[in-house]
């Protein structure tokens, strides 16, 4: 364990790696962690991945279906991704198949108890996916041909505490930050902000011109926490070095860089939108290109979707620090992997398309076809999109961090990951002050969790 720890911890000298080669928490999109199945639920054992890489020689044609939460990237999977694997492979057929972010996690899990789940399962980092694996759905994919593409601390969101067995593909990492609208900074004359309290005078002054300052919903819940509290929380409890004090036990979620965290997303709510307790993500999303929104907290997942449909110039700033001068912190986080279900009735074709998402190829056309996904693998990638490599610049600047619930500290019930949400939540919608969130996440990790 003290030993997968220092692996994780060595993300912060990912940055460099990963900039020379094009670009991990995921995550991702992120969107929320995988619910744990039932511990009462009987699953297969953990089996090795058939030998075979080779697509069938016999003529008959297979169909190979992927289970996702990127139901944003549908057409790009459909349109650039599937093709150039097909044309290669032309007896398997690949179908991806997403469901929404926040019903991935609930679905995927019945597909699987009751059998139906697809042949490849989009994996999250870390405790999810592990215990996917412990359950005996995801399978080891140690001999997996292109495996040695990618370095320890690639896989380590995907490998058993013991090191043993890497279970998923890592694909890539994901950045948080923030979107705007260039447009209407220029119209007031408004500088990027880099402090609480230039992010905050610039909210009030949008507010004062008329305009809706900041584009979040809390519906849903997960956006709270992942585009809120674990974008801009980093800097207050210094990246690393608070993530991993969570897990020793020497700090707590009541203590002051969490509550001042949960304290900015009171003083956000003010900025947003009327009725953002009812708005989705898909919501928030269509507000923002729409223009009817100047500020959107989230990540590079966005850049996609926000470059095609908006119809102003985007712009993107770092999360910001607590007072001038402060060391930035940018959550850098290994999002997004695939694995083969353990199940598949064709494991030798899922086998092939793994090796193949392994390969410099796909490295090379994910990164270009889904800008702001940056590779884990050691190839060589160079990125067309300028904002991108404006994500990828802020590694020179501040020290990367992962998402910190979602190694180890939501294996328990109730789950880190999902009470984030809660909390979060309502904290920004006023039904639960920031003390209260913290007090409320320590309780309910001291009910499962003894320190490392």
């Amino acid at each position: 364990m003290r030993k997968l720890l220092t692996i994780v911890s060595l993300l912060v000298a990912l940055s460099l790696a990963l900039t020379a080669c094009g670009g991990g928490a995921t995550t991702a999109t992120q969107a929320p962690a995988a619910t744990q199945p039932s511990a009462a639920t009987e699953a297969p054992a953990a089996t090795e991945a058939p030998a075979a890489t080779q697509a069938p020689t016999t003529g008959e044609k297979v169909t190979l279906t992927i289970e996702s939460w990127r139901n944003d990237d549908l057409s790009i999977w459909t349109d650039k991704i599937i093709p150039a694997f097909e044309a290669k492979y032309p007896n398997i057929h690949v179908v991806f198949a997403p469901t929404a972010p926040a019903e991935y996690n609930g679905v995927l899990n019945t597909k699987l108890q009751g059998g139906t789940a697809g042949d490849l399962l989009t994996c999250r980092p870390f405790d999810a996916s592990l215990e996917l694996f412990k359950q005996g759905y995801l399978t080891s994919l140690n001999d997996l041909p292109g495996m040695e593409n990618f370095g320890d601390v690639a896989k380590s969101a995907w490998i058993t505490d013991d090191g043993k067995d890497v279970f998923c593909v890592p694909m890539a990492s994901v950045i948080h930050g923030f979107f705007y609208n260039k447009d209407i900074f220029d119209k007031y004359g408004l500088q990027e902000p880099t402090t609480r309290e230039e992010f905050m005078t610039i909210l009030k002054t949008l507010k004062d011109k008329g305009e809706t300052p900041l584009v979040m919903g809390t519906a849903d819940q997960w956006e709270s926490a992942t585009m809120g509290f674990q974008n801009i929380g980093p800097n207050y409890w210094k990246g690393e070095e608070g993530r991993q004090a969570l897990i020793k036990g020497t700090a707590k979620f009541t203590d002051e860089p969490y509550i001042k965290t949960w304290q900015d997303l009171a003083d956000w709510a003010p900025y947003l939108p009327e009725g953002y307790q009812a708005e989705k993500y898909p919501d928030s999303q269509t507000l923002f290109t729409l223009g009817k929104g100047v500020i959107y907290p989230t990540g590079s997942w966005e850049i996609s979707q926000f470059e095609k449909d908006a119809s102003f110039n985007l712009g993107i700033f770092k999360p910001y620090v607590e007072k001038a001068g402060d060391q930035c912190y940018i959550s850098d986080h290994t999002d997004i992997a695939m694995g083969m279900n353990a199940k598949t009735a064709h494991p030798e074709e899922a086998k092939t398309f793994l090796s193949w998402v392994a390969s410099d190829e796909f490295a090379k056309l994910y990164a270009n076809a889904l800008p702001g996904f940056f590779p884990l693998s050691n190839a060589k990638v160079t990125l067309d999109d300028p904002l991108a490599n404006e994500f990828l610049s802020w590694r020179q600047e501040c020290k990367s961090t992962i998402r910190n619930s979602y190694q180890i500290l939501s294996r328990g019930e109730p789950s880190l990951e999902n009470e984030l949400w809660r909390v979060s939540a309502a904290v920004m919608n006023g039904s639960m002050t920031p003390e209260q969130a913290g007090q409320e996440i320590q309780t309910g990790l001291e009910k499962w969790y003894k320190p490392q």
